[in-house]
């Protein structure tokens, strides 16, 4: 069975959830972004990605905007499931950008990156990176690997929502949607193409928006059904 959460910021006790423990060999969990766990190539976080490597299931994520990417880009680029991967270690993957992967019968594609919220910050203080945000071979790879598939995909991973949603998620708020041409992207995608449910995480929510967009951050969503495993 394939698993969907949200930003997990480098938070191991994320693994300690009774959902994730009943996940069994096989099994396949990603995250829409924001991992964190590889941020400073420390011993310490050297042994915790060896623990995430040795769990009976897949651990895979779409890069977000909080990430070393420096570091996540060192990693050697391999295929996994028919899509191009960074292997961290063990069952950990990478899945990036502009990708489809066939996991359990089921197609994925896959766009992570963002814009960072607090990015003017970020740039003050030289913790911003210009790999946040797709490269433009990145999207029209994302594009050509979808028309070679007539637009239609069983599931779409990402970071950041199309903009209407995000826009939508934004105006509930009171707020101003900082849309970027990552949102426009999606948002032509959304239009485009065909696929059972989207998910993504930059909002930090837990939240149906649609029969087929799903804010995701700390539950564990079950892909096919969409139900919240408990």
């Amino acid at each position: 069975m394939v698993y969907i959460t949200g930003d997990m910021h480098g938070d191991y006790s994320r693994f300690d959830s009774p959902a994730i423990k009943q996940l069994k060999k096989d099994d396949t969990l990603i995250i829409c972004g924001d991992f964190g766990f590889i941020w400073d190539n420390s011993k310490a976080e050297q042994k915790i990605l060896k623990k995430l490597g040795n769990k009976k299931f897949n651990i895979c994520f779409v890069d977000g905007t909080h990430e070393n990417f420096e570091l996540l880009n060192a990693y050697p680029v391999s295929l996994w499931n028919g899509g191009k991967v960074h292997h961290i270690c063990g069952n950990v993957y990478h899945l990036m950008r502009g990708q489809i992967f066939k996991i359990d019968n089921m197609t994925f594609f896959t766009m992570g990156g963002g814009e960072s919220p607090d990015i003017d910050i970020r740039f003050e203080e030289n913790a911003w990176s210009k790999f946040e945000f797709p490269a433009r071979e990145e999207l029209l790879e994302g594009a050509a690997n979808l028309e070679k598939l007539n637009c239609r995909v069983d599931y779409v991973v990402t970071h950041e929502p199309p903009v209407k949603i995000k826009s939508f998620l934004k105006l509930k708020d009171s707020e101003t949607a900082s849309v970027t041409g990552l949102n426009t992207y999606l948002e032509e995608l959304s239009e485009a193409c065909q696929f059972r449910r989207w998910f993504f995480g930059s909002m930090h929510l837990d939240k149906y928006i649609s029969n087929s967009h799903v804010a995701v951050f700390q539950n564990i969503i079950n892909a096919i059904t969409g139900e919240v495993q408990r």
